[in-house]
């Protein structure tokens, strides 16, 4: 997936014109004016051109905040179609990855132009489809987070006599499946005294909620609306309640980060737990084949920049992360699993929990 999204990257570097404009160092934002992109895409472009500089056909100079390019040398030609063969051999499932990645670098030159924004493109009806396949539980670059996540949160459950949970930005109830599934084979869900599945989405809640009703019939599901941006407390949830609060891959597009923990502080009751199963980017500036997709939505990109704690949009370092959650008051930070050590072995791992207790 890593190497398919640079070649995707070269493709469309090349239909957007921009590695002629590389003879000399020049920084996204000039590019944009060059070429009369919009200048929201000039973040997008960054993200482009970071995919190539690990190529090493492009070098980057950083000059104050701007970081500038310039081509070294042309690009291999794109080998998408190879590519596509050798995952789907891997396993059939990689399709529904490749497809929403193929789908979104498609909307490119349209958001590029102004033509479109990436919302209107990725939320029209066949790509509806496409976001269902990719956080289906049956598409393992995807799943991997909602196993993580929910491993994580059974072992930290299993201490406990009862529990109620609150789960944020939960879709179309993936993550809740697999967190469901865990509590069960591990004999749980007897404990479980209230589950509060919410999702703002109308579709992707009511389609959760068909499903995982008929699962699990006798339990205490609910579902309901959580806007993470606005206070809580005025959206009915009640401070001091719940044991945990579980996010998959949500909040890393909280408007105001410090915000929207402080509120999840405020819903857990004392000593209860924030659980979340994210993306975490390896090293700062490093680019993540997912990211190619969410580039090109205003609501991933349009965050509260923190040079402490949350220097870019999207997705966060561990080290990041643990300083996010320090300073809105969790105790005991955890991320697992040892995202540190991987890193040395292998720079390409994404996959990270991370854990923080309210004070009891």
């Amino acid at each position: 997936m890593e190497r398919y999204s640079i070649d995707l990257a070269i493709d469309l570097l090349g239909r957007l014109n921009v590695l002629e404009r590389l003879d000399q160092s020049r920084s996204a934002r000039e590019l944009c004016h060059t070429l009369s992109f919009q200048t929201r895409f000039g973040s997008t472009l960054s993200w482009l051109l970071e995919r190539l500089v690990e190529t090493g056909c492009i070098e980057v100079r950083k000059a104050d905040a701007d970081r500038s390019y310039r081509l070294l040398c042309s690009p291999w030609q794109p080998q998408c179609a190879e590519l596509r063969a050798i995952a789907l051999e891997i396993d059939g499932a990689n399709a529904s990855t490749l497809d929403l990645l193929d789908y979104a670098a498609n909307l490119y030159p349209l958001v590029a132009a102004g033509k479109q924004n990436g919302e209107q493109g990725l939320f029209l009806p066949q790509g509806i489809t496409l976001w269902l396949n990719y956080f289906h539980n049956n598409n393992l670059t995807y799943a991997v987070n909602n196993w993580l996540g929910a491993v994580v949160a059974t072992n930290y459950l299993a201490t406990r006599s009862r529990f109620r949970i609150l789960e944020i930005g939960a879709g179309a109830g993936s993550a809740s499946e697999i967190l469901l599934r865990c509590l069960d084979e591990n004999g749980l869900l007897p404990r479980l005294e209230r589950y509060l599945i919410t999702e703002p989405n109308a579709f992707f809640r009511r389609r959760a909620q068909r499903q995982l009703s008929q699962q699990y019939p006798n339990k205490p599901l609910e579902w309901g609306v959580l806007d993470m941006n606005l206070p809580w407390d005025s959206q009915e949830i009640v401070r001091d309640e719940f044991d945990l609060v579980y996010g998959v891959n949500v909040l890393h597009v909280a408007k105001d980060l410090l915000f929207s923990l402080g509120q999840v502080h405020g819903a857990l009751a004392p000593d209860g737990c924030l659980i979340i199963s994210e993306c975490v980017r390896p090293y700062l500036n490093q680019p993540m084949y997912p990211e190619l997709v969410f580039q090109i939505l205003d609501s991933f990109t349009d965050v509260d920049i923190d040079p402490e704690f949350r220097p870019n949009p999207g997705f966060l370092t561990a080290d990041h992360w643990r300083r996010a959650f320090s300073r809105a008051g969790f105790e005991h930070t955890e991320v697992k699993p040892e995202l540190d050590g991987i890193r040395e072995i292998y720079p390409h791992f994404f996959t990270g929990a991370i854990c923080g207790q309210r004070k009891a």
